[in-house]
């Protein structure tokens, strides 16, 4: 090609790409790079894993999120695992049979990565090292904790000796170059004895050794306002489950058991479709240092439609 043909050529393209609205859409997209926790579409990847990550990706989704068990879990972790399976109806978790090397490789194919990893306490203290060889090999930067069992937060003195493990766990993750973060539930975010559990972790916990996930949907339906912990917590919060409420609902208590989460479980909802503010509560999210994040619909219905409205919302903002 000649030097007037190639400016030519190379002009009408840069016009045509101005004039494409899509290209304007997902430049100015405030989140470039949405991802998924796995745990909304379970029975799909019990079934066909590869096919339910095409079914991700096609949506247009970057990032996913994976949860344990693993097969390298503890057997404690496995145990409590299988006694709630029959009331969810499906059984897979962790890599669904295959080898984390097999996941990777399907999950790059369709043009996804893995930033994070859900896992549990017990595995987290007594067998860290497979989880973080997991997580280096994968590529994930995150290993999370979900949620801390009943018997480490039923007092402000449990939440400190809970953040005292939080930060030999963080140090052990830094060790091998992985960061440890913990994912809020509904408990914790009610007053005890005059400060807020939550408080009480990032209070006592090392930055540079823990970081956090906010469960949007959980946090305000323990009726906190997201916004706040975000700037009162600015830095801290490197990820988020993105849900939404069909109408505002908070807990009948504090928060601390799973008739109470049970019973908002109906009122969730694709994204848009509510009254949470996403806009300025994403917006305030980025501000603050969230840089994944992450659709949660647990075990949604119909998910072909539900989280594909979901992701065209969040595109749509800016």
């Amino acid at each position: 090609m000649n030097r007037e043909a190639f400016i030519k050529n190379t002009g009408l393209f840069s016009l045509a790409t101005a004039f494409n609205p899509y290209s304007f859409i997902e430049n100015n997209m405030l989140i470039k790079n949405i991802g998924l926790g796995l745990f909304s579409i379970p029975k799909k990847l019990d079934t066909n894993f590869e096919e339910a990550i095409s079914m991700v990706a096609s949506m247009g989704f970057k990032e996913i999120e994976l949860y344990g068990p693993y097969d390298f879990s503890t057997e404690k972790a496995k145990n409590n695992w299988n006694a709630i399976t029959p009331q969810l109806g499906f059984k897979g978790s962790g890599f669904f049979g295959k080898t984390a090397e097999v996941v990777k490789k399907i999950s790059k194919s369709h043009g996804i990565s893995i930033p994070s990893l859900h896992t549990d306490f017990d595995t987290l203290q007594n067998n860290i090292t497979p989880l973080l060889d997991a997580a280096n090999l994968l590529g994930a930067k995150y290993v999370v904790l979900p949620s801390i069992p009943d018997e480490n937060r039923q007092t402000v003195d449990d939440y400190k000796r809970t953040a005292a493990l939080f930060n030999r766990i963080g140090e052990n993750a830094k060790k091998q170059g992985v960061r440890f973060a913990y994912h809020n539930h509904g408990y914790g975010l009610q007053k005890k004895d005059g400060r807020m559990p939550i408080d009480i972790i990032f209070d006592e916990t090392d930055p540079s050794l823990v970081y956090f996930e906010m469960d949007l949907y959980w946090t305000v339906a323990g009726g906190v306002d997201p916004v706040e912990l975000f700037t009162k917590h600015k830095g801290r919060y490197k990820m988020m489950h993105v849900k939404d409420m069909k109408e505002k609902k908070t807990f009948a208590g504090d928060g601390g058991n799973a008739t109470q989460w049970i019973a908002l479980f109906p009122y969730m909802c694709s994204a848009g479709d509510g009254v949470i503010d996403l806009p300025n509560i994403l917006k305030a999210a980025k501000e603050n240092g969230v840089d994944h994040f992450f659709v949660e619909q647990d075990m949604v219905a119909n998910p072909e439609f539900a989280l594909k409205k979901s992701i065209d919302f969040l595109q749509s903002i800016q």
